[in-house]
């Protein structure tokens, strides 16, 4: 879901400001310290010594971590792209094993942490939790939602995963990582959010208490995070780099046969004729989705049954299809899989084509046939 945000003074914040590592290991939460003093002495001569009683008390919960961004700019997608990803870091610089909840959400950031204005929504939007720690999302692999038991001055990425919808006006979609931290302790379980204890409150000796220390990490208070409230936020997004391409069909078409010359056929009634659409995206890098073609048939001709062929593009003046796929006359597509579809209406003499997707820097060709009344 959306939230709205206020606007910002340009240049407040960065993406998000990391705390620095401890030099040395810090003490573990819930280590017991203790310690005794002794004396010395002499009483007529004689040495005596003894030992006071133990102070003992337990090393308290320093819950501490960073959220950054970790990626360069944008992710460039393109309009119906699936499983678009941002990628985050989460570190966590609190002196024990943590978890972590993870919250993926969606922020109109017009100004001073972001360039640009948000103007469209990720679709399933999802945070998931690299799993084999390679920096890069697989699917069906890392699809843990919350951080389990992350040490001490260890870190992990988190893949916000989302779908880009087909609007054409979409350009920029800003996304958001807020991370609360969460109980420790227990492999594979979702810990709770942690409650700091009331610092106005003495310490307890022999409790562990918990105390928030983490910074604000988005850098000004109007964007959901403050210092020590256990809570942190990194912000990236989305960029629609290709609106269109250069889409062209050229069509052609080549007397088959004719009855009469074998070579050289004419164009005589009862000749037949194929005609060639020529589908080429000359854009590189980025597919044509969804491409619906359209054809009447021509007066004077009629359409020849089973003739409509898709696949790779022939050799033009000798056969439009190289290799492909003979296509059915009918709407009943249940049963293909090649991502070529087609049909003909005999009420309105129109053959239709679907092409799944034609991508960068490719060509595919549509054949089918008519014969001269």
């Amino acid at each position: 879901m959306r939230k709205a945000i206020p606007a910002l003074l340009a240049g407040s914040a960065g993406l998000c400001f990391a705390g620095t590592a401890q030099a040395a290991p810090q003490t573990t939460a819930g280590t017991v310290i203790n310690n005794t003093a002794s004396v010395t002495y002499t009483v007529n001569g004689t040495a005596q010594s003894s030992t006071s009683t133990t102070a003992t008390f337990v090393v308290d919960r320093k819950v501490n971590f960073t959220v950054v961004t970790d990626q360069s700019g944008m992710t460039q997608v393109n309009l119906g792209q699936q499983n678009a990803v941002t990628t985050f870091k989460v570190t966590n610089l609190t002196n024990d094993a943590q978890d972590f909840l993870l919250d993926p959400d969606q922020q109109s950031i017009s100004l001073g942490i972001l360039p640009g204005t948000d103007n469209f929504d990720m679709l399933n939007l999802k945070a998931y939790v690299d799993s084999n720690g390679n920096g890069v999302y697989d699917a069906g692999v890392d699809t843990a939602t919350y951080i389990d038991e992350l040490a001490p001055d260890a870190s992990v990425a988190v893949f916000l995963v989302g779908n880009v919808p087909t609007t054409p006006t979409a350009q920029l979609a800003f996304d958001s990582l807020h991370v609360i931290v969460a109980a420790g302790g227990a492999t594979a379980t979702k810990g709770t959010a942690l409650i700091a204890t009331d610092l106005n409150l003495a310490n307890a000796d022999n409790t562990v208490d918990i105390v928030f220390a983490d910074d604000d990490s988005d850098g000004t208070l109007y964007l959901g995070d403050i210092a020590r409230n256990g809570q942190g936020r990194a912000y990236s997004g989305y960029e629609i780099g290709t609106h269109n391409v250069a889409l062209t069909v050229t069509k052609s078409a080549r007397i088959v046969s004719d009855g009469v010359n074998l070579l050289f056929p004419k164009a005589l009634p009862g000749a037949t004729v194929e005609y060639c659409l020529l589908v080429n995206n000359a854009t590189l890098l980025t597919a044509a989705t969804g491409v619906n073609l359209s054809d009447v048939v021509p007066v004077k001709t009629t359409y020849v049954p089973g003739s409509i062929s898709i696949g790779l593009p022939g050799v033009p003046g000798i056969a439009c299809v190289l290799s492909g796929s003979a296509e059915d006359d009918d709407a009943d597509d249940a049963a293909e899989s090649d991502g070529f579809t087609a049909s003909f209406d005999g009420s309105t003499k129109t053959v239709a084509a679907h092409l799944d997707s034609v991508n960068g820097a490719s060509s595919i060709a549509v054949a089918f046939k008519v014969t001269i009344n």
